[in-house]
């Protein structure tokens, strides 16, 4: 009997890892994903950009405004 309840309980131990694991894969892929989250972080820090520029007299007709580093590889 002891056994089999050991056996019970590292199958359990099992699946809760891969449940986890599947969390996490799913969560990286929305991070990732340019429709996902990554997107809508771009598209409100573009907005952000946009009204601040706009509220300061300033155009935006280079896209990064005049920064190297876009963030995006």
């Amino acid at each position: 009997m002891k056994v089999m309840r050991y056996l019970e309980q590292k199958a359990q131990g099992m699946v809760e890892y891969a449940l986890i694991l599947a969390f996490v894969v799913g969560i990286a892929v929305a991070l990732t994903s340019s429709s996902g989250i990554k997107g809508a972080i771009e598209q409100t820090f573009t907005n952000v950009t946009n009204t601040l520029n706009s509220a300061n007299g300033t155009s935006t007709s280079g896209g990064n405004n005049g920064n190297a580093n876009t963030g995006s590889n």
